[in-house]
């Protein structure tokens, strides 16, 4: 009798801690794959799918591809170092963290903010769904979100909110796609033999879904749950590949929903002075519900980017403040998005300016973070433990890297063109 409750008290904390680590795990993969999927994403799908058709999928393929190499290294490595990545970059190369740090924290407040950004997106998404003025379906949903980390246990709110809302996303986006009836077999034959390649579209498209505070989400979610360490690399770069696998999935299944909508004739006005796009192709596939769907899709795409954005970019005050208690980074997070909810609230149509210099801001965040993880991997072993990096991970992230460079050169240049007009 006494040997058995012995057995039961050992064996429990051991259901327990890997009850533990798989919801660590889930969380991660869609905070990830929610905040790769925003109201921003969700737009550009409509538009370029609208404008290239079926050969619009080979650049869906393109971003999942990317998407794997940049997740898969930066999870391992955040996993192997322990560390966040603004912390890595210091102890990679001195000081180079505080400039990730201020890169990623001003890119997330500015994502957050205006019409086009998240916190608009939650307006626009409310406004599909009942009619409610979008200025004020932006305020209500940013108090939400406020709620949700001010709540007693944050942690577990924030997990499970994202869970439902991302599998909310899939289910309805699946239902739609299922409704316009898309040309199924063209769409898989032109995702690897397309009839126009756009490299434009594909950067816009990899800025839009791994630049920016995205990159690092999923990574520091499981570093704030603790899994970390070369005991639970195997379980990491699963829930990585699945996280790319959910986002890869969410991608396509709304590509072929507005697919459908556009190879059955609709047409759909994509010069920005109608309706959003994807709320066009929603409402010609299924009529009025469309439309009230499109705007629980947006709605929940658009609100867990607002708790994504926010999240990631306070994990990285850390750098600056290495004390921080979990109520006081969850306070912190509170007044990100109150912040954010000002500004949108006061800034009726976005300058011109703030535009250009955010979309320059997201195209550099990504390679100079690459860059430094990559560099972490090659040269500096000895924050890994001495752990051995798999060559072809590391190659394969030297190819990507040089490519996100040149992105990043892309979305740059209109900055300087802006200064020198």
């Amino acid at each position: 009798m006494e040997q058995s409750a012995i057995s039961m008290t050992t064996v429990a904390p051991a259901r327990m801690s890997a009850k533990s680590r798989r919801a660590a795990l889930v969380a991660a993969i869609f905070l990830m794959a929610t905040s790769a999927i925003g109201p921003g994403f969700i737009t550009q799908t409509a538009t370029f799918t609208t404008k290239l058709g079926a050969a619009f999928a080979f650049a869906i393929l393109a971003s999942i591809l990317i998407d794997f190499v940049v997740q898969l290294n930066i999870w391992r490595i955040v996993t192997l170092t322990k560390m966040r990545a603004s912390d890595l970059a210091n102890a990679a190369l001195p000081g180079s963290g505080y400039l990730l740090a201020i890169l990623v924290i001003v890119g997330g407040l500015f994502f957050n903010i205006g019409n086009i950004g998240n916190i608009g997106g939650t307006g626009l998404g409310i406004n599909a769904m009942i009619g409610l003025d979008p200025k004020l379906g932006g305020a209500i949903s940013a108090l939400l979100s406020i709620g949700i980390f001010l709540s007693k246990r944050a942690g577990m709110a924030i997990d499970r909110f994202i869970v439902l809302a991302g599998i909310l996303m899939i289910a309805l986006t699946v239902y739609v796609a299922f409704a316009s009836a898309p040309p199924v077999g063209d769409a898989l034959f032109q995702t690897f033999l397309p009839s126009t390649i756009d490299f434009a579209t594909i950067t816009t498209i990899v800025g839009g879904t791994v630049g920016g505070y995205i990159t690092y989400s999923g990574a520091h979610r499981l570093l704030d749950k603790g899994t970390v360490g070369i005991e639970n690399l195997g379980a990491v770069n699963r829930a990585a590949l699945m996280g790319i696998a959910v986002t890869g999935l969410m991608r396509y299944v709304l590509f072929l929903a507005v697919l459908g909508v556009v190879a059955g004739g609709a047409v759909i006005d994509v010069s920005g002075a109608g309706a959003n796009q994807a709320a066009q192709a929603f409402q010609a596939a299924t009529g009025n519900i469309g439309l009230r769907i499109f705007g629980v899709i947006f709605w929940a795409a658009a609100i867990t980017s607002v708790i994504g954005a926010a999240y990631t970019s306070v994990s990285f005050v850390t750098i600056f403040k290495r004390d921080i208690t979990e109520r006081a980074r969850s306070i912190a997070t509170v007044i990100f998005i109150a912040v954010s909810l000002f500004f949108y609230v006061i800034i009726t149509t976005p300058p011109a300016q703030m535009l250009v210099f955010v979309g320059g801001l997201n195209g550099l965040i990504l390679p100079i973070g690459l860059s430094i993880f990559i560099y972490a991997a090659w040269a500096r072993s000895d924050l890994m433990g001495g752990y051995r990096y798999p060559r072809w991970l590391l190659v394969l992230g030297v190819l990507v890297c040089a490519l996100t460079w040149y992105m990043g050169y892309k979305s740059i240049g209109p900055i300087f063109a802006l200064l020198a007009a």
